[in-house]
């Protein structure tokens, strides 16, 4: 069995690419990390980006590892997709992943994305203010994803391109992994 991990920064893609995917390739899985509640999970995510190096390790995976190591057991499928933002720096998860994919989201499109998703009933103040934490607090997060996630993962695909080209040059990736 394969597995592979989509990462990408909040709004990025992933769980809309794994969905497809999943879609179209027979015998295969997908397990999708905010489905999960975590201990070790930070409540301040500005503090937790400032500590670098340890803070993908701060994230206590067990539940996920869990669930990997079930479906690689049950023998069903050939591939497990990892709707999951973190390629290979969780330190329980690194040896599971044999490829990585980033999805490369310009910032100002994965904002636009989840203003849109999260927020379809939320007042004018309400948006004014959560653009007030993204300028203040929540871009540096996005940002740390770039210069720590990206690299770090085996495969980048654009973005800005659209859907359809994004889901065909993640296959493509996928059969070669």
């Amino acid at each position: 069995m394969k597995i592979i991990a989509i990462a990408a920064v909040t709004a990025g893609g992933k769980t809309t690419v794994v969905n497809a995917i999943k879609e179209r390739l027979p015998r295969t899985a997908s397990l999708h990390f905010d489905d999960y509640s975590f201990d070790g999970e930070p409540d301040d995510l500005t503090e937790w980006v400032s500590k670098a190096e340890e803070f993908y390790n701060v994230w206590d995976l067990s539940p996920l590892k869990a669930d990997v190591e079930r479906i690689i057991a049950g023998g069903e499928y050939d591939r497990l997709l990892l709707d999951y933002p973190f390629a290979y720096k969780n330190k329980m998860m690194k040896d599971y992943i044999d490829c990585c994919i980033f999805i490369d989201t310009p910032l100002d499109i994965a904002l636009a994305r989840r203003v849109l998703r999260d927020m379809k009933e939320a007042s004018a103040d309400d948006i004014r203010n959560e653009m007030d934490t993204y300028l203040n607090a929540a871009r540096s997060c996005y940002l740390q994803m770039l210069t720590d996630i990206l690299p770090n993962s085996d495969h980048v695909i654009d973005g800005a391109n659209d859907l359809e080209t994004i889901i065909n040059e993640a296959m493509e990736i996928i059969s070669r992994c």
